[in-house]
């Protein structure tokens, strides 16, 4: 079996950013689709790196995975790497484990060794986008609790993003947290994501208001650049800290590992070099005594399944995301997308990846222009100033 054909098809689900699909053909006409992550802006870069190095599996043994993707990194990357080319590596390699699923019959995670667990614990997001007052936050947790998830991320911290931020920052995101935990009760799970924000001296600060509500997590407090500064915080807290999406293959987190900065890693499916570098990812904290997460800002369709079949092998699995707001587009590009019951999706058992695509329905969304963001003007900074 040959591959005959990639194809990147950039999809916009209805909500927020545009997808990056992934679409594989075979000479013996099965079909491969993966997912590669994608952001505000640069989803067309990510979109074309796929293109161009999807142009060198043309002809190759689609079994042949590992070989790819080590030619992938020393000769078309020439070994320098990027987000672009990362997200490009993870959608061609889901795809092509997809084909070798659907070749042998069998789903993706009984090839990787078979699964630990006969279900995925998830926790919801993109439930609170947008939210701004703590009552908010509280009736839309309230509205997830009733949908049956019993864990719950969220970001209270007041925008603009900025490194250093005046004390009613942190006396806003107690009120959000007090909304939200007197609303769901003692027993739900509350994960706070700080989006790489913070100065450990603020990070710190945060953690120890946020502590009283006893949180499952706190998601990248400081930017992962600076390993020193995430192990400064994780010292000073008692709540798991978390980091790991903003990083790429394993030897990006031998870093994190070795500096013993976190309790949880989060490395992303489609952007840390696929379903089979994200199991090499989590064997090597594993040894660490460090547990995973996988992030998935994704689809709940193409990326959900990968990080499904990935984690269904990992022992050191704990939860993964789900972005609430993608499910009405999964309904309508696949007919058997998973849907978590009670806070768990159960494993897919058909082959590959375990889910149909609807291509007709994926080609009928095609990627949308965004308008210009709303950032800052110089003249808006004098007013945070403190």
């Amino acid at each position: 079996m040959k591959v005959t054909a990639v194809e990147v098809l950039p999809v916009h689900p209805g909500w927020r950013k545009n997808l990056v699909f992934v679409r594989i053909a075979t000479d013996a006409g099965i079909i491969g689709w993966g997912e590669a992550y994608s952001q505000y802006d640069r989803d067309r870069p990510i979109a074309a790196q796929a293109e161009e190095l999807g142009r060198y599996l043309v002809g190759r043994d689609p079994f042949r995975i590992r070989h790819f993707l080590q030619i992938a990194f020393d000769d078309f990357a020439q070994r320098r790497s990027s987000l672009e080319w990362w997200c490009a590596v993870s959608g061609i390699e889901a795809a092509l484990w997809d084909i070798v699923g659907k070749a042998c019959n069998q789903p993706v995670y009984a090839l990787l060794g078979g699964s630990c667990r006969q279900r995925i614990r998830v926790y919801a997001n993109g439930w609170s986008y947008k939210m701004k007052a703590p009552d908010d936050y509280a009736r839309g947790a309230e509205a997830m609790v009733k949908q049956g998830f019993d864990a719950l991320k969220f970001d209270p911290l007041p925008r603009p993003w900025r490194t250093y931020v005046p004390r009613e920052h942190i006396r806003h995101c107690v009120n959000v947290m007090r909304a939200v935990r007197d609303a769901v009760g003692p027993d739900v799970e509350l994960l706070l994501d700080i989006h790489r924000r913070l100065a450990p001296v603020h990070a710190i600060a945060l953690a120890d208001a946020m502590a009283p509500f006893e949180p499952y997590w706190f998601e990248e407090p400081c930017q992962v650049e600076n390993i020193d500064a995430l192990a400064e915080v994780r010292a000073a807290t008692s709540i798991p800290v978390v980091s790991g999406e903003a990083m790429y293959g394993r030897a990006d987190f031998r870093r994190l590992l070795k500096a013993r900065a976190v309790d949880i890693i989060n490395p992303d499916v489609s952007n840390c070099g696929g379903i089979l570098e994200m199991t090499f990812i989590a064997a090597a904290a594993e040894a660490e005594m460090v547990a995973v997460s996988p992030h998935n800002y994704n689809s709940t369709t193409l990326s959900l399944s990968a990080t499904v079949h990935a984690a269904a092998c990992m022992p050191n699995f704990i939860i993964t995301e789900y972005f609430v707001p993608y499910e009405p587009f999964a309904d309508v590009v696949a007919t058997n997308a998973l849907k978590p019951v009670n806070g768990y999706i159960t494993l897919p058992e058909g082959p590959g990846l375990g889910i149909d695509i609807n291509e007709e329905a994926v080609r009928a969304r095609p990627w949308q222009a965004y308008g210009a963001r709303s950032f800052r003007n110089y003249e808006d900074e004098i007013h945070d100033e403190h």
